[in-house]
């Protein structure tokens, strides 16, 4: 039996999860996970994640064989975000990219103008 410290959850009972490439640290997506999702990444090698649209389970990959092998599962100091370091198979990103996160902004000098 896995012990799952005491998390600090949301509204509908939910932790979100960095996911984060072992192999190179690149960020691949967020999901959400409770405390069920988070026994079954711990103890059955995939990530399991709570699907807030369709309100059920997803293991990623069961579907689109992009799969994620947790390596290494983090929770931050405040107990409210999770990080999960993965071996990656394929794309993360349901639309067919590598990462969710592909769509730069522009960033301005933090500097004022005068």
């Amino acid at each position: 039996m896995t012990l799952i410290p005491p998390l600090k959850l949301d509204a509908d009972g939910l932790i979100p999860a960095i996911v984060q490439d072992v192999t190179d640290n690149a960020v691949l997506m967020l999901g959400y996970m409770d405390e069920e999702a988070l026994r079954r990444t711990l103890t059955e090698g995939r990530v399991t994640y709570w699907s807030r649209s369709r309100q059920e389970y997803w293991r990623k990959g069961d579907t689109s064989g992009n799969v994620q092998v947790p390596i290494e599962v983090s929770l931050d100091c405040d107990s409210d975000t999770l990080l999960i370091r993965v071996e990656q198979t394929g794309a993360a990103c349901h639309t067919g990219s590598r990462t969710c996160f592909f769509t730069p902004l522009q960033v301005q000098s933090g500097q004022e103008q005068e």
